[in-house]
């Protein structure tokens, strides 16, 4: 990238989650190439991308096949709606293909273009569903600190994250919010997983006795929490929470935009953590992040409600310009191929278990490092000033924010949240490239560590 265009940037461009004032003076990381696993910036440095973008380059930056499809399918239709019947012979063959692996059986498929928009048409159809029954005033719903759900209106109001409301002035949507399922952080002392399992599912309980069962749609959950840090919730968390919603005819809505397509080694993160979603959500990964599109699936439960209301109505008003786009699913389709004949679960399996073992032999006993979580082919490290009493860094030091800076100057792309390191790998990852993400992680820590302690020293 040119000095004038990396100005026009800073000059024009407002950038995603991002500090708009530190963005003017450090300017941006100026992406221009993709080699497998990893990325090139415009100086020709490479990195190994340690977090597949964000969560979503499941085969890495650059897929020839899925060009060659994007390329196949803008010469035969480019574009089309699925409007007033229409359709498309690439969006009827990714519904298939998603119907085929989905733990949801019977229902249907809708298209959208982000993860966002599909939690917002979970939502929608979750009161769309219930005024059908004559049970319009069941409107709220259950979401968790710390999840992140989209930037949508939507998507924002139902992620407990402070940043994602604060400053925004968002508008009371009726969302109300049940504990983080982290029980490293928030069990009791000698509070087992199961013990932690079965107090939040009594804690959601009271919830609901408290805002009213007849006044609750649906409760909405990732399977892992991703962007609250990775946090993988107890083994028999998400049985109990579903006989919970269960007893009081409340929904369950399965987040999948991180966890679908083999990330957690299972197809999607509801079957590794043993639960049976109403409706999920999916993108990322539908598509190896090549191009924008998402779907959510939806039981034959919640399809018949819906049609039947369409029926009455005339007509199902809700979905998007470029919903079951041509392109999109012709990619998403390609993507689901290459799963299929890579064994992306069982090749998510093997290589997760390389990463921890790589994390745990690296990074045993760190100074910095209190937990390692890991599912699949997804880890997160829970950084701490003191791993003997848990003590957390002040935030003002922003330690995540320095290990991933430190990732950069030795050229491996991680994700911190907080004090929260992520990686989520492509699928494509060599295991000797894993060693070599988790040794570049490793020095990163040991600078931090390093300028900490001399830090200390000097007050």
């Amino acid at each position: 990238m040119t000095n004038a265009l990396r100005a026009l940037d800073i000059d024009l461009h407002l950038h995603s989650q991002t500090n708009a004032r530190a963005h003017e003076e450090r300017g941006p990381l100026a992406l221009v190439r993709g080699e497998g696993v990893h990325v090139v910036d415009d100086s020709g440095r490479r990195y190994i991308e340690g977090m597949a973008g964000l969560w979503c380059a499941s085969l890495g930056f650059d897929e020839a096949r899925l060009a060659d499809a994007a390329a196949r399918q803008m010469r035969t239709l480019a574009t089309y709606h699925t409007f007033n019947h229409r359709t498309n012979d690439a969006c009827v063959a990714l519904a298939e293909a998603i119907s085929a692996i989905s733990p949801i059986r019977g229902g249907r498929i809708f298209f959208a273009n982000s993860g966002s928009e599909a939690n917002d048409t979970m939502v929608k159809l979750a009161w769309y569903y219930n005024a059908a029954r004559g049970r319009p005033e069941k409107r709220k719903i259950i979401s968790r600190t710390g999840a992140f759900h989209g930037s949508t209106v939507m998507g924002a109001a139902l992620s407990g994250l402070p940043h994602m409301h604060r400053a925004f002035n968002l508008p009371d949507q009726g969302v109300v919010f049940t504990a983080c399922p982290n029980h490293a952080r928030h069990a009791g002392p000698g509070e087992s997983q199961e013990d932690y399992a079965t107090r939040l599912s009594a804690e959601l309980e009271a919830l609901i006795q408290a805002e009213g069962a007849d006044r609750i749609a649906a409760m909405i959950a990732e399977p892992v929490m991703g962007a609250g840090g990775v946090i993988l919730p107890p083994e028999t968390y998400f049985p109990k929470i579903q006989a919970v919603l269960a007893r009081h005819d409340i929904l369950l809505l399965a987040d999948e935009v991180i966890c679908g397509f083999g990330r957690t080694g299972n197809w999607f993160g509801s079957q590794t953590f043993g639960f049976m979603p109403d409706m999920m959500s999916m993108a990322k990964g539908l598509s190896s992040g090549a191009i924008p599109i998402a779907a959510v699936a939806l039981s034959d439960r919640i399809y018949q409600a819906v049609a039947d209301q369409s029926a009455e109505v005339g007509v199902f008003g809700h979905g998007f310009t470029y919903s079951g786009h041509p392109v999109s699913a012709a990619v998403a389709a390609e993507a689901i191929r290459i799963y299929h004949e890579i064994d992306v679960v069982g090749r998510a399996r093997r290589l997760g278990a390389h990463l921890r073992a790589a994390l745990d032999e690296a990074l045993a006993g760190h100074p910095l490092v209190g937990e390692i979580r890991s599912v699949g082919l997804l880890a997160g490290i829970g950084l701490t000033a003191d791993p003997a009493t848990g003590r957390d860094f002040d935030p003002a030091l922003r330690v995540g924010a320095q290990v991933e800076r430190r990732c950069l100057a030795h050229g491996a792309i991680i994700r911190n949240m907080g004090d929260n390191i992520a990686l989520c790998p492509p699928y494509v990852i060599e295991p000797d490239q894993i060693d070599a993400l988790v040794e570049r992680l490793r020095a990163a820590l040991d600078d931090v560590a390093d300028a900490l302690s001399r830090d200390s020293l000097a007050a």
